[in-house]
C-alpha cells in the first residue's frame, strides 16, 4: 500500500557537514623540495670539489658527478638541506 503525501510538512533539507580548516602542516622531517636548477648546482658543486681533493686529474668526470649526485640526493632526503664537500 502507498504512503499519502502529507501537503502540509515539508521534508527537512539535510545539511552537509562543514569544511573544517586545515590543520597546520607538521615539520616532518622528509626530502626537502629543491628546484631542478638548484639542485644540479648542488651537485656541480659537489664534483668540483671531489675533483679538487684528488688534484684535478683528468679521467674522473662522470665518477665525480655520480658520487656527488648521490651525496645531495642522500642529504635532501635526509631533509638536512646542507651537503658536505667530501
Amino acid at each position: 500500500m502507498a504512503r499519502e503525501k502529507n501537503p502540509e510538512t515539508v521534508p527537512a533539507r539535510k545539511r552537509a557537514p562543514r569544511k573544517r580548516a586545515s590543520a597546520p602542516a607538521k615539520d616532518v622531517a622528509g626530502p626537502a623540495f629543491v628546484d631542478p636548477q638548484q639542485r644540479a648546482t648542488l651537485i656541480a658543486r659537489g664534483a668540483y670539489f671531489r675533483a679538487m681533493e684528488r688534484g684535478f686529474e683528468p679521467g674522473h668526470e662522470l665518477e665525480d658527478w655520480l658520487a656527488a649526485e648521490a651525496q645531495v640526493d642522500a642529504e635532501l632526503m635526509r631533509g638536512t638541506g646542507e651537503t658536505a664537500h667530501t
